[in-house]
């Protein structure tokens, strides 16, 4: 298995506790498409319990590399075949002739991806992607924004490298601070180590600064976290029971607050292979449900309540929708 980023290292069991449950907004509608020369489209709307419905429309535009080969050329010079190799991505040919000469050069283009996003606050947000174009195993990102009402922008440039063995990450916010957000794992045969830590330029300060270690295989991980300047801790652990069921919980504790210990516990059911259903509830009395179905291909439907049982007489409750369609 890959190492995963500094985020993801207990990313199994937060899924399993965060993802698909639908209780958290009124209703979410999803329209995905993809146009002919290969542009894909996102709109995504949002009604929350309380306040405005909020939403976006996304573009990406994916340009793929050429995948053109390294090839040998030669010509003659005097009787002599003389052989140019390729090199860096660029393919080069001379041809000469009595009285003419001619050059012949082709670049490699390694493709990037464009995604631009206009959302409901009047927000304009642009995304370049180069992966494994600068060296192999690293990505980079360009991302900035502008909200014309204010004429606020920003700016972040984000790396990241993948090895077998190793990944690591670098945000760096351009405009603010600045400020530079490092991490990095480790990870051989199943267990993985990672820090992360914050940078302040102009304060010439660690800000923040965490901790994790992990063991994961196919069928069942576990990740021990210290963030927020190792003061709160988490346990989190994943089950694959089988190709039906996953079970999986996680602790929390924060030394500067009480002694109280967060816990939740979720498992999710696969009923066929068109729909699901997931349930939590933590050590406050709050229990949530969930279920997932795919009426037809591209289009999903996902249903959710969420339950305080210490309260069940007061209007408290929640209830959600998500419709996703796809083209």
């Amino acid at each position: 298995m890959s190492v995963p980023a500094f985020s993801d290292v207990a990313k199994p069991s937060n899924d399993l506790l965060t993802k698909d449950f639908y209780h958290t907004a009124a209703a979410v509608l999803e329209v995905k498409s993809k146009a002919p020369n290969g542009v894909s489209f996102n709109v995504k709307g949002k009604s929350a319990h309380e306040g405005p419905i909020g939403g976006q429309i996304e573009a990406k535009y994916l340009d793929k590399p050429t995948g053109i080969a390294s090839t040998r050329f030669s010509f003659n010079v005097a009787g002599r075949s003389t052989p140019l190799d390729s090199g860096g991505g660029i393919l080069h040919s001379i041809n000469i002739q009595p009285g003419k000469a001619a050059l012949l050069i082709c670049y490699r283009r390694t493709g990037l991806t464009l995604t631009q996003t206009w959302t409901t606050l009047n927000s304009l947000d642009t995304k370049v992607e180069l992966d494994n174009s600068i060296a192999n195993g690293l990505k980079a990102e360009i991302l900035t924004n502008f909200l014309p009402s204010s004429k606020a922008k920003g700016a972040k440039l984000n790396l990241y490298f993948r090895q077998p063995n190793f990944h690591a990450r670098a945000f760096f916010d351009l405009l603010k601070g600045p400020v530079a957000n490092l991490d990095a794992v480790l990870g051989h045969e199943g267990f993985l180590v990672g820090a992360e830590a914050a940078y302040d330029v102009q304060k010439a300060a660690i800000t923040r600064y965490s901790a994790a270690v992990g063991f994961t295989v196919p069928e069942y991980s576990a990740a021990i976290t210290a963030t927020s300047n190792l003061s709160v801790f988490s346990a989190s652990y994943f089950h694959r029971v089988n190709s039906q069921v996953e079970a999986g919980a996680k602790a929390t504790w924060d030394s500067k607050g009480s002694n109280n210990v967060g816990l939740e516990l979720a498992s999710k059911y696969r009923l066929d292979p068109t729909s699901f259903a997931k349930a939590k509830i933590n050590d406050r009395g709050i229990a949530a449900l969930a279920y997932n179905v795919l009426l037809r291909p591209g289009v999903t439907l996902g249903l959710g309540a969420s339950f305080d049982t210490q309260n069940l007489n007061e209007a408290v409750h929640k209830v959600g929708a998500s419709f996703t369609f796809e083209a």
